[in-house]
């Protein structure tokens, strides 16, 4: 203890010979506008390594102050046994907190996989929400980092508990986190402690409030933007990103599921003759689709999906129904004759399809382009044409900027307005997402965070999701210190 004391006092007095700057101080009713990376040399315990000062140093230099270190608790226990610690490990991690220190970086420790409970796989063999044996040793390794850094001050380190706590209610949620509350707080009663939100970070715990902890959520929505193509998502069939996104079902329902679904419909008018572009992204089985235009056919097509080649991009045999979905990813275009008011899409036969975009062009139409969400079972909102506005589809409801604030700060603002203090723990888009989508959808995140006073961490530094060796294949990236770094993200990060 006394050498962790001193060790404390060490590294605020390193902080300040280096010339960082000094970190605003830090409350679970009001946190500061912390801006940084995860870094995740211990996020799995199969990669399990030293975190890098080089990191800190560059993070600090760049103008950010703040790391969330999202970690796995497989990497600091000995031989399998979750009451066993080995020191070795947990001294790197003292490491960090140093390094966090010294340059005058924020450090957030988070168990990402914690004894009973972890989003990743495998499993863990007993749950945190209903096991005794795992709450208790839980407790145990948030009560050791607890007592292990103790008297060091807020402003410079804080305890993020789990990592996105999915799966549970409320009432367990609150009995299981207060237990380990209860842990930290009998070894050191004023850290403060953040909490991810329920349903992955998106849904604000009032239950929490009682326990005096701050939250933090996250900035993956929409997940078709921010994991587009990303394998551990489970997602079958992708198509290409958009943003600003329009909150519209491109799912055509055939007729065994009308109940379920409805016929897209584009409302005019079309002033002069203008020329549709319809993108047909997967078929189950068969379907027909008709486009008419105030009624009457001027377009019809049978989509027929089975094995080998075909006018499909690619055959998908489902196991489960028996039957082929297949991935078309094609366009067709449809002719809109002069002076139309209403145009609607119908998959009068078979079984159902999906439309991933439509397109205007010509007689005013051009540019006038909308990506549809294959949203199964959500029936397709009326879009609406308007020559000049911007975007020149439209869908009921916010898009975009306003769609983000709907959905996620208002529930949160919520949350704040009752006295909590809130952070966005982890946001960023995947390398697979065209670069430019990234920026438009990153520049109205950041606004929004920035409007609400939250600080962020982006998952992640170096690596498919982050400002230095992400990976792009639309980014020129520019050397920086052995590393590719994205200067346009990184300046759009700084500005905000």
């Amino acid at each position: 203890m006394r050498w962790l004391t001193a060790f404390a006092w060490i590294g605020v007095a390193a902080a300040t010979a280096c010339g960082a700057a000094e970190l605003p101080e830090a409350s679970w009713q009001k946190l500061p506008r912390w801006r940084g990376f995860n870094l995740l040399e211990k996020f799995n315990v199969g990669k399990n390594e030293p975190f890098r000062e080089d990191d800190f140093r560059m993070i600090s230099e760049l103008g950010f102050n703040f790391v969330r270190l999202p970690m796995d608790y497989r990497c600091w226990i000995v031989g399998g046994d979750w009451r066993r610690f080995n020191e070795a490990t947990l001294k790197e991690i003292d490491q960090a907190v140093e390094y966090g220190r010294k340059h005058g970086v924020h450090v957030l420790l988070n168990f990402h996989r914690a004894p009973g409970y972890t989003v990743a796989s495998p499993k863990e063999a007993k749950s945190l929400w209903t096991d005794p044996e795992a709450q208790e040793v839980c407790a145990l390794h948030w009560g050791t980092f607890a007592r292990r850094y103790k008297g060091i001050p807020n402003r410079n380190l804080s305890f993020n508990l789990l990592n996105e706590p999915s799966g549970v209610e409320a009432e367990a949620h609150a009995a299981a986190i207060g237990k380990l509350v209860a842990a930290i707080r009998a070894e050191d009663p004023e850290r403060l402690v953040i909490c991810d939100s329920r349903q992955w970070g998106n849904a604000p715990s009032d239950e929490l409030i009682p326990l005096k902890v701050a939250q933090a959520t996250r900035g993956y929505q929409p997940m078709e933007v921010t994991h587009y193509k990303a394998s551990w998502v489970g997602i079958k069939e992708w198509t290409k990103p958009s943003w600003p996104m329009l909150d519209a079902s491109g799912w055509l329902a055939g007729p065994g599921k009308k109940k379920e679904g409805a016929p897209l419909r584009i409302e005019g008018p079309f002033e002069g003759v203008t020329t549709m572009r319809v993108r047909v992204h997967e078929v189950s089985a068969h379907s027909k689709l008709v486009v008419q235009a105030d009624g009457r056919p001027v377009f019809e097509h049978v989509f027929r999906c089975g094995p080998g080649t075909g006018e499909w991009t690619r055959a998908v045999y489902r196991p489960q129904w028996k039957d082929y979905q297949n991935v078309y990813d094609r366009d067709y275009e449809v002719p809109v004759p002069a002076g139309t008011r209403v145009l609607v899409l119908d998959n009068v036969e078979g079984d159902w399809m999906t439309v991933s975009e439509v397109a205007l062009r010509g007689a005013g139409g051009d540019g006038a382009a909308a990506v549809l969400r294959p949203a199964y079972g959500q029936k397709p909102a009326v879009l609406t044409y308007r020559p000049g506005a911007s975007p020149a589809l439209q869908a009921p409801g916010p898009s975009g900027r306003a769609w983000l604030e709907e959905r996620c700060i208002a529930p949160f603002r919520e949350l704040q307005g009752k006295g909590v203090g809130v952070m966005v723990g982890e946001f960023g888009a995947f390398n697979h997402t065209p670069h430019p989508v990234v920026m438009r959808w990153m520049a109205d995140c950041l606004a929004n965070w920035k409007d609400a006073g939250w600080g962020w961490a982006m998952w992640n530094f170096r690596g498919p999701f982050g400002v230095l060796d992400s990976g792009r294949g639309d980014v020129v990236y520019e050397d920086f210190q052995g590393h590719k770094l994205d200067r346009a993200m990184l300046d759009l990060l700084r500005a905000n």
